[in-house]
């Protein structure tokens, strides 16, 4: 048994930079009703600030057409669906974390595309038309939303461009001009528009130092640093339906945090505020690991830890409608969604809300503890038992003792765990229907509830202990506040009689 002995003074502030921005898959899905009806359930029960998405600039949108006039092909900038979109967003409380990509068809300067709805990656075969389309989008968000509103919105240049599936041959230096040309563009509009990059995955770190040395020699403007963060190892197994890795263990994505955090303190530009735009388990939508409760347990840490080195971190992806491998094949299929198709809530989902009742005061941290406090006095913790290894007898039993002064208290937990909020081993013991009935998605959306629980406890001297149980991938929020007892209040008051009615 582990004990905790927790003590009243703060170590520390718990930052809200976990829940800054979440992730999409194309923007373009936002004229989906299911997508929206997601996005309205996340705001309401956790509330993030941002929204990042790829797919601005793609086709299926619209932005970038061309017209004849007179016998000559002009450009025409359509905005119809990137308002309906963008008001949207706003519309739920939702700022967009702005990515510029990818390359419209009429001005890719070759066919290389990335995913099943083909977003072309190729740079643009006319840099003045490229530039005049980024400066015609800036100066209609400015018109349509606002310059004072505009100006929170960062502005991240490409997607992953270390990588040749998202950018032809990876090519760095042809990023740079294409960098240099956008972020120009964008400060022409409005010199106070955050613009920044490089947007790379991991494994190729020194595109930061490369990118920051560019913009100083350069004289390009850089007003953040962004990252993308997965800890999958390479797939040991692929079927035409699942993508199965290993991971490394949370330490390596939150090592990969803090080591990038010091690259930027060691460059030109030390103080400039760095993103995650992209973090999960695994980088593959088509990964069971992202529907389980091992999922929700493993990124407790990086919630928990993640914000002491970042400005922001952003999930991907806030749900399952998803089409980068076309469209989801069965009702889980590994995808990255923190809510599942058929409004159904997975693990994950639950991590977020439980992180998102806790305090801002740090009053214990550890490994696999976060106790905080709130503003007003009452004590919130989420404890988390993080199992990478086959088996079931990894159980963790833990004895908190919580500072408390004399009196009775409300303690209240909710649980996720192997056996509670569990829907994907629900649908595996259906059978896993790859279509489920109404009667079928209506089990899985009851099946998808934190187990809940409660009692009163009367402290006196030593404080409260809390003594948990905690089974394999469980993770738990409770939260302690003091009692205001009203039964007094009702005269003659015999609970004992209600065992007539049974």
């Amino acid at each position: 048994m582990t004990t905790i002995q927790v003590k009243r003074e703060h170590k520390a502030i718990f930052s809200d930079n976990w829940k800054k921005c979440i992730g999409t898959g194309r923007l373009g899905l936002a004229l989906q009703q299911e997508y929206l009806k997601h996005l309205k359930t996340v705001q309401e029960e956790i509330g993030f600030s941002y929204i990042r998405g790829h797919g601005l600039l793609h086709d299926d949108i619209g932005i970038y057409r061309e017209i004849e006039v007179d016998g000559e092909k002009r450009p025409f900038y359509n905005f119809t669906y990137i308002d309906r979109i963008f008001d949207s967003f706003l519309e739920l409380g939702l700022k967009p974390f702005v990515e510029i990509g990818f390359m419209p068809k009429l001005l890719a300067s070759d066919h290389q595309t990335i995913f099943a709805w083909e977003g072309n990656v190729t740079p643009p075969n006319d840099y003045q038309k490229w530039e005049d389309l980024i400066k015609a989008v800036t100066q209609h968000f400015i018109d349509r939303y606002s310059r004072e509103e505009v100006l929170t919105w960062p502005f991240e240049i490409w997607n992953e461009p270390n990588l040749v599936n998202f950018w032809k041959d990876a090519d760095k230096e042809e990023y740079f001009r294409l960098y240099q040309v956008t972020a120009n563009a964008i400060k022409s509009i409005d010199q106070q528009i955050q613009v920044g990059g490089p947007a790379i995955c991991g494994g190729s770190d020194e595109w930061i130092t490369d990118f920051l040395t560019f913009c100083k020699n350069e004289n390009v403007p850089v007003d953040f640093v962004s990252r993308h963060a997965y800890t999958s190892r390479p797939p040991h197994k692929v079927t035409a339906d699942y993508y199965y890795q290993e991971l490394a263990e949370p330490d390596k994505m939150l090592a990969e945090f803090k080591n990038v955090r010091q690259m930027i303190k060691d460059s030109d530009f030390p103080e400039l505020p760095f993103h995650i735009t992209e973090y999960n388990t695994s980088y593959s939508p088509i990964n069971p690991v992202h529907d389980t409760t091992l999922n929700a347990a493993y990124l407790a840490k990086i919630l928990s830890e993640g914000g002491d080195h970042v400005d922001s971190f952003s999930y991907w992806t806030f749900s399952d409608v998803f089409e980068e491998l076309d469209v989801p094949k069965a009702q889980f299929h590994g995808g990255f969604g923190l809510m599942g198709l058929s409004h159904v809530r997975k693990p994950t989902y639950h991590l977020f809300t439980f992180f998102n009742r806790l305090g801002s005061k740090v009053l214990y941290r550890d490994d696999h503890i976060l106790v905080t406090e709130k503003k007003d006095g009452s004590i919130s913790l989420v404890v988390w038992n993080l199992v990478m290894e086959k088996g079931d007898d990894h159980n963790r039993v833990i004895n908190i003792q919580l500072p408390l002064a004399n009196g009775k208290y409300f303690v209240s937990s909710k649980s996720i765990s192997e056996k509670h909020a569990n829907p994907w081993r629900v649908w595996q013991e259906m059978g896993r229907p790859r279509f489920p009935s109404k009667a079928q998605v209506e089990t899985l959306k009851q099946s998808a509830v934190p187990l809940f629980e409660s009692f009163q406890e009367y402290t006196k001297d030593v404080g409260l202990q809390l003594d948990l149980q905690l089974t394999k991938n469980e993770v738990k929020l409770m939260e302690v506040e003091l009692l205001k007892d009203e039964t007094p209040s009702y005269p003659g008051l015999d609970d004992s009689l209600i065992d007539s009615y049974s």
